[in-house]
């Protein structure tokens, strides 16, 4: 089973019993679930996994002190502690992992205040473009058991997915950055004779290539290590994760490095026409800085159509 299959079967079992029958005043204002860091929270664990912060848990989510005081918070704390340490073959540590714990009794505030910078779910358009991206996936991955009153459900929807103007920015200088390193860079620093320059203009063109699929499809792209595999299950352009592996996996003698070049110029090819499809661009070229421009003239609010195109990148 995994990670978050177990979480669940973990709490029907034991988190449940122990909320009905010892905080049943608590339970209106409780929400339970299991996401945050960690590959379980994104359905991407397995055997490797294992070998460390891998637990039997679940997170229960508290409001703020006005509401549920210390002293309840603490007697929750206490009876979560008190959980079977032993679940399907699985030991909890006695030690919050290292990062802090991840699972437990949490105030929902301080959770999601601690991934994007604010308890609400509320963020202005800078914070928007600042907070990484992945503790934007960690704040909506997983899934939540219940939420009797609402407010984790309510920031997470919030939270689900980038305000329009703030993902054609991020948009923009991903398409950008793709062209300086891709169809520029590339070939030119290996006309300098410099391999090396060469492969981190791949590397880059290869980040931010993949930051701009997440994007065109409205999704926030994980922590780098996940990043291929959530990649493949994308509805669009999840075949460029195959050319985007090609790319970092191969040299550059000449006749792969001119294959190399090809098969940019077709990853490009194929993100412009999704572009022009959506009707992100108006631009009708195969240059891909002149479509990233016309990505950043479609924001609405000019203010941020007027910070610089990489603001978001």
């Amino acid at each position: 089973m995994r990670g978050l299959e177990i979480s669940r079967a973990y709490f029907e079992t034991y988190g449940r019993p122990m909320l009905d029958s010892d905080f049943p005043d608590l339970l209106p204002y409780l929400a339970a679930g299991f996401f945050g860091a960690g590959s379980e929270c994104f359905g991407y664990d397995d055997e490797v996994s294992r070998d460390h912060d891998f637990e039997p848990g679940f997170c229960l989510f508290l409001p703020g002190e006005d509401v549920v005081d210390r002293r309840r918070a603490f007697l929750l704390e206490r009876a979560y502690s008190r959980l079977p340490r032993e679940f399907m073959g699985l030991k909890r540590s006695l030690m919050a992992p290292v990062g802090g714990a991840r699972r437990g009794v949490l105030r929902t505030g301080e959770f999601f205040a601690e991934k994007t910078g604010s308890g609400t779910g509320k963020l202005t358009p800078l914070q928007w473009l600042a907070v990484p991206e992945q503790a934007l996936a960690e704040s909506v991955n997983g899934e939540v058991f219940f939420d009797h009153l609402g407010e984790v459900s309510r920031i997470r929807a919030c939270l689900s997915a980038y305000p329009e103007d703030i993902r054609r920015k991020k948009l923009a200088g991903a398409l950008l950055l793709m062209a300086q390193s891709g169809q520029y860079n590339y070939a030119r620093c290996l006309a300098h004779g410099e391999e090396a320059a060469a492969q981190l203009a791949v590397c880059e063109f290869v980040q931010v290539a993949m930051h701009a699929v997440f994007l065109i499809n409205g999704k926030y792209m994980p922590y780098y290590k996940w990043a291929f595999r959530a990649m493949r299950t994308l509805p669009e352009l999840s075949i460029e994760a195959e050319l985007l592996e090609y790319l970092l996996t191969t040299g550059n003698d000449e006749e792969t490095a001119e294959e190399k070049g090809r098969v940019i110029e077709g990853i490009v090819a194929d993100v412009i026409d999704v572009l022009v499809d959506r009707k992100l661009t108006h631009a009708n070229c195969g240059d891909l800085e002149k479509h990233a421009y016309s990505v950043n003239d479609g924001i609405e609010d000019p203010e941020i159509r007027n910070l610089h195109i990489l603001a978001g990148v």
